[in-house]
């Protein structure tokens, strides 16, 4: 993926905050993306490597990773390394939507063993409190 797509995502998830009702629009998709094409000679990351990156994304409002909130629905890794996560956020109008993907994406390609990544907002199913992990919901009640 070139740098000018990946500035070009950014932009468009980063319009997402700005829009007058301030939540996006459920019928239009959007992507982040990161990384580059894999060397042949290197293993590819695992899914636990994967998921370690994610945990380091944290939701900027109440410091909880988005992996431990349950935002993260689908990790699908390629033998080329590439990476395709289906990610939701908490409500169309998180304040994050705009930098959530984008941060995701970029903490995946620069594990090594991964090539290119995308990360794409799904919307279904819906998120709840239930999707959050132990940790992270014994971390809310401690607020």
């Amino acid at each position: 993926m070139s740098d000018t797509s990946a500035d070009d995502t950014e932009q468009q998830l980063l319009a997402a905050l700005v829009m007058q009702d301030n939540s996006l629009d459920l019928n239009k998709e959007y992507v982040a993306y990161a990384g580059k094409d894999k060397p042949d000679d290197e293993p590819t990351a695992t899914k636990d490597d994967v998921i370690t990156a994610l945990k380091t994304v944290c939701d900027p409002e109440i410091m909880i990773n988005i992996y431990d909130m349950g935002l993260i629905y689908n990790i699908n890794i390629h033998d080329n390394g590439d990476v395709f996560i289906d990610m939701t956020l908490t409500a169309p109008g998180c304040p994050a939507a705009g930098v959530l993907p984008q941060q995701a994406a970029d903490a995946v390609s620069a594990l090594k063993g991964v090539g290119n990544v995308e990360v794409k907002i799904v919307w279904e199913p819906a998120w709840s409190l239930d999707k959050l992990s132990d940790e992270a919901r014994a971390m809310i009640d401690f607020f």
